[in-house]
């Protein structure tokens, strides 16, 4: 559970928020500030028209319905986190674990020195984790010029993958083709991710949920583990 008044604050805002826009909000929200990063882990989160979308195997609908709304609530969730933090948001990131009706939003503070902090951060299993997020890019994309990660909790390990677009993603975005990128991405690349049998073993931890998403116009690309600690 949220552990500080200001996470507990932002838990409670982004609960009511959803819940105003999707008509149900998650069962339970958990907070991490920390690093000048925030984490946002939602549980139990899709209404029942989302639930009868999923059924009819509608899952592009609604990734896309979900999109949308999400473009419009970015700009209110970072507004909030300067007005009760301080902290101004320079990257965001999301994704939904449509298996588990679960959710990750990911705040990157404009404070955030990524080099001098994220390489001396050390976490149980760090170098092959690297290793198997860069294979892995290899297969779908290129493998990236850089990884950073860092464990914010004990359930929650974050990496960042700098320079990881190849030239036909890039002339696809210069064209607008955003959406259509993103979907074939997520969908091929969370397809590995989730196939992967090395994680839990490295890491010695269960995976329960694990989340991708990208900034195609930074070239960058953020993956969140979700742990249940052995």
């Amino acid at each position: 559970m949220p552990s500080n008044p200001q996470q507990t604050e932002l838990a409670s805002y982004i609960g009511k928020l959803l819940r105003d826009n999707f008509g149900k909000g998650p069962e339970s929200v958990f907070v991490t500030i920390d690093k000048s990063v925030i984490t946002i882990y939602l549980r139990n989160f899709m209404s029942p028209t989302e639930r009868v979308l999923i059924e009819q195997n509608q899952e592009k609908i609604f990734q896309q319905t979900r999109d949308s709304l999400m473009k419009a609530l970015i700009p209110e969730i970072k507004a909030y986190i300067k007005i009760l933090t301080g902290i101004e948001i320079r990257e965001f990131y999301y994704d939904w674990g449509i298996h588990n009706k679960s959710g990750i939003f990911v705040g990157i503070s404009t404070n955030l020195d990524t080099e001098n902090l994220w390489l001396t951060e050390e976490y149980e299993g760090k170098e092959k984790v690297h290793e198997e997020i860069s294979n892995i890019s290899q297969q779908v994309e290129k493998a990236p010029a850089e990884i950073y990660s860092c464990q914010l909790n004990p359930r929650t390990i974050l990496l960042i993958r700098n320079d990881i677009l190849v030239n036909i993603e890039k002339e696809l975005i210069r064209e607008g083709y955003q959406e259509i990128l993103l979907i074939a991405k997520r969908t091929l690349e969370k397809t590995y991710l989730h196939n992967n049998n090395h994680f839990e073993s490295i890491l010695k931890a269960t995976v329960i949920d694990i989340f991708v998403d990208w900034d195609f116009f930074k070239n960058k690309s953020a993956i969140v583990f979700i742990l249940k600690p052995n």
